[in-house]
């Protein structure tokens, strides 16, 4: 979240930010709260004094008489800070529920806009996109053709999003995890597992939403906890409450964790099959930054996700996400779009994001400069690395042939351990 003070002395510019990301939040009662927040803490404090006061003045009592009018004004005195107190609590939750809901600052150089359709194309990858002498299929169709996936037995087994990857479907996936992870590991990222589930505090933290009708949360019943939309959450978490030395950063860990989203309202063609599901594996890149190096860092992971996709052969394009189309958290983020030739046209597979210290403030993460006093907020970025389930949208689309079978890639050859899929054999 923004400092209060910020908000306060930067008004209009908070107000401008809101309205670029389409936001609506009422940032005059904020100010108008926290200028109550402060005469009511004010008020609080000095009944509290005076009430301490009386107290101690009881015992040095003349008689009984002076004693107990001392004990009553005590009691009045008790009584009207307890007012102020449930005043200030009042305050302090409206205050709280605006503030949570005002986004990041953007980019200056973010473009502005309402939705994606203002996302500004920036450059494109090594690969171009291929000319087919043949009608492509849908990583769907693919899946039919070449028993990889199952979408039927997941709906059955769990409903509508979830599936079943088959045979050399599975192979690729694990392909791609220790494709993704050991080219990180060689760019000096710590490997790290993380639980599915977090405490609401972190999810909220993050800046995700665990519960309500706009969450794409999955929560847990009777429990303070949700499963986890993104390895993002609990990496988050990792320094939620803590202070680190500012000499060992920046921290650069990849993540891998199921990723669990209720889609709500998800459909339409650009959904199909693997596009957009309720569980999926992902390698997240997530990084804990002194202010000063982030910006450096959004583009290093960047690039990290650019060598990624270009290394599997992949086209992509990088666009500059619209300010409408930033989530909360974010000061600026780039989306990696791969084409996908089955629809004949990109669709995003990776993200990353600068959050400078929106995430660090709301979960307390901090560091220390050593001979200088007290502690400073960190910066937090995030950018995946590999989306299992879009990823292989990607890898199988753009490498099929025209006999029915697919290429697979010469960096995640080593663990599928062929060069092609092919239909199997009828028995």
């Amino acid at each position: 979240m923004l400092d209060r003070k910020f908000i306060v002395e930067n008004a209009e510019l908070v107000k401008e930010n809101c309205r670029n990301r389409g936001v609506k939040v009422d940032v005059d009662r904020f100010i108008e709260l926290e200028n109550q927040r402060k005469s009511t803490q004010t008020e609080l404090d000095e009944w509290n004094r005076r009430a301490n006061e009386v107290s101690k003045s009881i015992g040095k009592a003349k008689d009984t008489a002076e004693r107990e009018a001392r004990k009553e004004e005590g009691r009045q005195l008790r009584e009207k800070a307890a007012a102020a107190e449930a005043e200030m609590n009042s305050i302090l939750d409206e205050l709280a529920a605006i503030h949570k809901s005002i986004p990041n600052l953007s980019h200056p150089d973010a473009p502005i806009g309402a939705d994606d359709k203002a996302n500004l194309e920036r450059f494109r990858g090594k690969t171009p996109v291929p000319t087919l002498d043949f009608q492509p299929l849908d990583h769907v169709q693919l899946g039919e053709k070449l028993d990889l996936m199952d979408f039927e037995a997941g709906a059955r087994v769990a409903g509508h999003g979830f599936y079943f990857l088959k045979n050399e479907a599975v192979l690729l996936e694990l392909a791609l995890q220790q494709y993704a992870v050991q080219f990180l590991l060689g760019q000096g990222f710590v490997p790290i597992t993380t639980p599915d589930l977090a405490r609401n505090d972190v999810l909220e933290g993050t800046g995700y939403i665990p519960r309500g009708p706009e969450t794409q949360i999955y929560s847990i019943e009777g429990t303070d906890l949700s499963l986890v939309a993104t390895a993002e959450i609990p990496l988050g978490g990792l320094m939620a409450g803590q202070t680190v030395e500012a000499d060992v950063l920046p921290l650069k860990y990849c993540g891998i964790s199921h990723c669990f989203r209720t889609e709500a309202g998800a459909h339409g063609r650009a959904t199909r099959g693997l596009y957009r599901v309720h569980q999926f594996t992902k390698v997240e890149m997530f990084a804990f930054t002194l202010p000063e190096q982030s910006e450096a860092m959004l583009d290093h992971l960047r690039d990290m996700e650019c060598r990624l996709f270009d290394g599997l052969g992949i086209p992509y394009r990088v666009v500059d996400t619209a300010t409408g189309d930033l989530g909360g958290p974010a000061y600026r983020k780039y989306d990696l779009e791969a084409w996908m030739p089955g629809r004949g046209e990109y669709g995003e597979v990776t993200s990353t994001s600068n959050c400078t210290d929106y995430q660090a403030r709301r979960l307390n993460a901090r560091y220390r400069v050593k001979g200088e006093k007290g502690t400073r907020f960190l910066h937090t970025l995030n950018g995946t690395a590999i989306a299992i389930s879009r990823a292989l949208i990607a890898v199988l689309e753009n490498h099929q042939q025209s006999d029915g079978s697919v290429a697979v890639p010469d960096a995640l050859r080593p663990w599928v351990g062929k060069e092609k899929i092919e239909p199997k054999s009828a028995a």
